[in-house]
């Protein structure tokens, strides 16, 4: 059993990894697009609440994937992580 626990740790620790990975090019995307246009503290409010939504609503429902609160949580987590890196780096330039 403990060689199961190591695997499962392994797993885990490489799907975070994993995960930072695309947050970090899904910030760089964002960055790319959002510099020069000149937004608003509250148009950006708007667009992150909006991706938000729209994921949650795009979730896995009903495919036996946890539940729609879990999802829920889950893409604020992302969403929150995603728009911290890029608004830190639009106020750099």
């Amino acid at each position: 059993m403990p060689s199961r626990l190591a695997d499962l740790i392994r797993r885990a620790r490489r799907l975070a990894t994993e995960r930072d990975r695309l947050i970090d090019a899904l910030a760089a995307e964002w960055t790319r697009a959002l510099r020069g246009q000149r937004l608003s503290a509250a148009d950006l409010d708007e667009l992150w609440a909006g991706l938000t939504e729209e994921a949650v609503r795009r979730g896995p429902h009903g495919r036996g994937q946890g539940t729609v609160q879990a999802w829920r949580a889950e893409t604020q987590e992302v969403i929150a992580r995603v728009r911290a890196k890029v608004e830190a780096n639009l106020r750099e330039r």
